[in-house]
């Protein structure tokens, strides 16, 4: 298979609207957090950002394993390549389990789960407030480790930008211009 020297249109697009979007969901989770005077106002931006999020993650996953992707540097450390890969897999695996847990606890804890005007999500787990006491930490656990994730691969990219000068920058930041 012929490896590309970037990524695909599609990967590019989703990868940029799922950066904004997550770091809206970031804030808005955070901000959901220590305001009571907008938590209500908060919650139900966060609610249909993170359907929104797991969706795009969909395409973006079905993307990613049916489009070839660029290769990293040859002489990149094989240390490096393995932090590359795991961390691009453990992004994939948060924006599919951030929005999956929100719902599940939401579900477990009772609420209603609704998007916009009349749209509600289906409970997809029973009432318990034993699973809801356990989910519900584990996703702001999780929403710290997808933070620190990015800022991670926030770093690797400028470091390759800024530092390296090699392509792994402008693979997602610009198309092919040949």
């Amino acid at each position: 298979m012929i490896r590309p020297h970037h990524f695909n249109v599609l990967a590019r697009l989703l990868h940029w609207a799922m950066a904004v979007a997550i770091f809206a969901m970031l804030f808005v989770g955070a901000g959901m957090v220590v305001s009571l005077q907008y938590r209500a106002q908060l919650l139900a931006l966060h609610r249909p950002l993170g359907m929104a999020i797991l969706l795009l993650a969909i395409v973006r996953l079905v993307n990613r394993l049916t489009r070839p992707t660029p290769p990293l540097p040859a002489d990149l450390p094989s240390i490096q390549k393995f932090a590359a890969h795991a961390s691009h897999w453990l992004l994939y695996a948060l924006m599919l389990a951030m929005p999956l847990i929100g719902w599940a606890m939401l579900s477990a804890g009772g609420y209603p789960i609704p998007l916009f005007g009349a749209v509600h999500l289906p409970a997809i787990l029973p009432h318990s407030p034993v699973v809801y006491g356990f989910l519900r930490p584990l996703h702001g656990a999780l929403a710290y480790l997808l933070f620190l994730t990015i800022l991670g691969h926030l770093g690797a990219a400028l470091f390759h930008a800024w530092v390296r000068r090699d392509e792994v920058f402008g693979q997602m930041a610009k198309g092919d211009p040949r």
